[in-house]
């Protein structure tokens, strides 16, 4: 993978493109953290903004929801059915979704104004995610860090960010992919089973007016589809960084992906209503949503956290 990949402008890619639609009018401030569990059939997504943990059954139609003593920023399903890894604001906890019982890992940068923000599990039952600046001009002042299958947290070698995102993982897991979201550049290193981080790089550069990148996940062909902030859009890359692909989503800030459903060939869109005033939210009803297509692409299973709560003084 080598080289500065740029995207095809809106009128060249509009001809080809899919249009995603409203699945669930969830009208989340900023839905986040799209996340498929294979295991149970049914698609988890955060609202950060709303401190709330929502979950939907396609089947029944049915939506639960938790509320979370702070923003809820990522999470990840565990090996463990019980729980969740939570990636909430200050902390990284463990949640236990028969009782609702949280119990704190770990505090991330404290003493720092940044929160936790994006995050995926790599090949190896390891989370990793980033953070982000609180104040009100971004800074790059944040990190991208690693939670071993032990507990213990460590920051991984790479630049500070002002807002993380995009972090996904490679079919193979050999190939990480991240970005800080003011650049408007993917960068991808690789990403090695022992843990190291080397090698860090562009991968795609926006070109379009309009869009961040934000979330993101990976196809079982390697591909990258990142949710385009601010660009109403969708867009898939190949492994080499070049355009393949993008769906059209009605609204303003699509902000994260996940290929679910019974064949994991159903695109998942979450979005946001934060940042728009009250003309801008009547022309766009559906903001806050969660959004579905369905691309000719299949996804992989989601990579579970391995490692366990501390009960008694052992792991479970």
């Amino acid at each position: 993978m080598s080289g500065t990949s740029v995207m095809q402008s809106d009128k060249q890619q509009n001809g080809q493109a899919q249009r995603a639609v409203l699945a669930i009018d969830a009208k989340c401030a900023l839905g986040e953290g799209a996340t498929w569990c294979a295991r149970s059939g049914q698609f988890y997504w955060t609202d950060i903004e709303g401190a709330r943990l929502w979950r939907y059954d396609p089947t029944a139609k049915r939506s639960t929801s938790w509320t979370m003593p702070e923003r809820l920023a990522t999470f990840a399903l565990c090996a463990d059915p019980h729980y969740l890894l939570l990636g909430l604001a200050s902390r990284l906890a463990f949640f236990d979704l028969a009782t609702g019982e949280i119990e704190t890992i770990v505090d991330v940068e404290p003493g720092l104004n940044t929160r936790v923000n994006d995050g995926r599990c790599d090949r190896q039952g390891r989370f990793v995610f980033g953070t982000k600046d609180e104040g009100s001009r971004a800074r790059p002042i944040g990190g991208f860090y690693r939670l071993n299958r032990d507990l213990t947290l460590e920051r991984l070698p790479l630049p500070a960010p002002a807002i993380s995102n995009s972090i996904a993982f490679s079919p193979d897991g050999a190939t990480m992919y991240f970005c800080d979201s003011p650049t408007r550049e993917i960068r991808v290193c690789d990403y090695r089973a022992d843990g190291r981080v080397e090698n860090e790089r562009l991968f795609v550069r926006l070109t379009d007016k309009t869009g961040e990148p934000d979330g993101s996940t990976v196809d079982a062909e390697g591909g990258l589809w990142n949710a385009h902030w601010g660009g109403s859009r969708v867009v898939r890359y190949d492994a080499n960084g070049v355009e393949t692909e993008r769906v059209i989503v009605p609204t303003a800030q699509p902000s994260c992906v996940a290929l679910g459903g019974a064949r994991l060939s159903t695109l998942y869109v979450t979005s946001a209503r934060v940042g728009l005033d009250a003309d801008a939210l009547r022309a766009d009803s559906l903001a806050g949503g969660v959004f579905v297509a369905t691309p000719a692409r299949r996804g992989l299973p989601e990579a579970l956290f391995e490692g366990a709560p501390v009960k008694n003084g052992t792991a479970r």
